[in-house]
């Protein structure tokens, strides 16, 4: 049998008893949908847990039992990036055997800036 990739990605997703099948989000309802010829373009989807600026010297220096803190505080949303622009919030969940993302938020979703 042959599942496309909708039908493997949704046997994997914790589902919510409490939402109806098909029904989006609260806060997602009126969103605008894209030209069919707009559907199939890919992107990068990253999830980023935090950053940390340092030297040259401290990038050399680093080894496997390195710590190098970063600039998020444990326990707050990540930030969801498009092609690298900044579009929403979510916490990591696990999906099947794989890690995966629970969105809190989408407020940064401008399709002019995630194509540039």
């Amino acid at each position: 049998m042959d599942m496309n990739l909708n039908d493997q990605l949704a046997d994997d997703l914790l589902i919510d008893d409490n939402v109806e099948v098909g029904a989006p989000p609260q806060g997602f309802a009126n969103k605008p949908r894209l030209p069919q010829m707009m559907r199939r373009i890919p992107v990068t989807l990253t999830l980023e847990v935090g950053s940390a600026r340092i030297s040259l010297q401290d990038l050399m220096d680093l080894g496997p039992a390195s710590v190098l803190p970063l600039d998020a505080v444990a326990g707050e949303p990540l930030v969801i990036k498009v092609n690298g622009a900044p579009i929403g919030r979510a916490e990591v969940v696990v999906a099947g055997e794989q890690y995966g993302l629970k969105v809190i938020d989408l407020d940064g979703l401008n399709l002019d800036v995630i194509t540039a």
